[in-house]
C-alpha cells in the first residue's frame, strides 16, 4: 500500500521560503511519478509540480515557475518542494500524490490515486 507523508509546512512571512517534504513508501515499482498539489480555502485543488522517477523530468505550473523547485532523494524515498519568494496567495494546504507505474509527469490530480494528508502553508505578515 502506497503511503505518503508530507511535512515542512508552517507560517512564513511574504518573501520567505519553506521546503516541503513528501516521504513515500509502500511500493517497489520502478516507475512512478510524484506530484505536488495545493488547495486554498474556497478554491479548487490545483497542480503545482511533478517529478518522474524514470528520468527526473520535472514540470511546473506556470505561476510557480522560478519560485518553486521539486527534487527527489531516491535513497531516502523523499520528494521535496522548495518554495521561495512566497506570496500570501500561496497560502493553502499542500498535498503530495503518487502514481506508481506511470512514466510521464502530470499535474492533473486525476492521474494520481495515492495521496498524503496534506501540510498547511500560511504566508502572512
Amino acid at each position: 500500500q502506497v503511503q505518503l507523508v508530507e511535512s515542512g509546512g508552517g507560517l512564513v512571512q511574504p518573501g520567505g521560503s519553506l521546503r516541503l517534504s513528501c516521504a513515500v513508501s509502500g511500493f517497489t515499482f520502478p516507475y512512478y511519478v510524484i506530484g505536488w498539489f495545493r488547495q486554498a480555502p474556497g478554491k479548487e485543488r490545483e497542480g503545482v509540480s511533478c517529478i518522474s522517477s524514470r528520468d527526473g523530468y520535472t514540470y511546473y505550473q506556470d505561476s510557480m515557475m522560478g519560485r518553486f523547485t521539486i527534487s527527489r532523494d531516491n535513497g531516502e524515498n523523499t520528494v521535496y518542494l522548495q518554495m521561495v519568494s512566497l506570496k500570501p496567495e500561496d497560502t493553502a494546504i499542500y498535498y503530495c500524490a503518487a502514481q506508481v507505474g506511470r512514466r510521464s509527469c502530470s499535474i492533473n490530480g486525476l492521474d494520481y490515486d495515492s495521496w498524503g494528508q496534506g501540510t498547511q502553508v500560511t504566508v502572512a505578515s
